[in-house]
């Protein structure tokens, strides 16, 4: 199995999804986005929220794709940019706990 951060460069997404999420992220932040897009109350680690969200996008990108009246573009870009904006906290957490000490 993929590891998580392998699974989010390998998603495949229309030009336009990827562009406004992109911007989105650069202004993300986790505590005023994820209550609304996981619940309130919900405080869960950099993986398991990644999980979480990699499974919503999933279920947006079937809905677009089958042309479903449903579908809302917006929640796809808001599920899109914190996924992006988790990835990056992730990568941030995985260079930092690879540096070697300083001495």
């Amino acid at each position: 199995m993929q590891d998580l951060l392998t699974q989010i460069a390998a998603l495949r997404r229309p030009r336009l999804l990827i562009r406004a999420a992109r911007i989105g992220a650069q202004t993300y932040r986790r505590e005023a986005r994820l209550p609304r897009l996981l619940g309130y109350g919900v405080t869960l680690r950099l993986g398991p929220t990644l999980i979480r969200l990699m499974a919503l996008e999933a279920e947006m990108n079937d809905k677009r794709e089958s042309g479903d009246a449903g579908y809302s573009i917006a929640a796809h870009v808001d599920v899109l940019t914190a996924i992006m904006g988790e990835s990056r906290l992730l990568r941030d957490q995985t260079q930092i706990a690879a540096a070697p000490p300083v001495t």
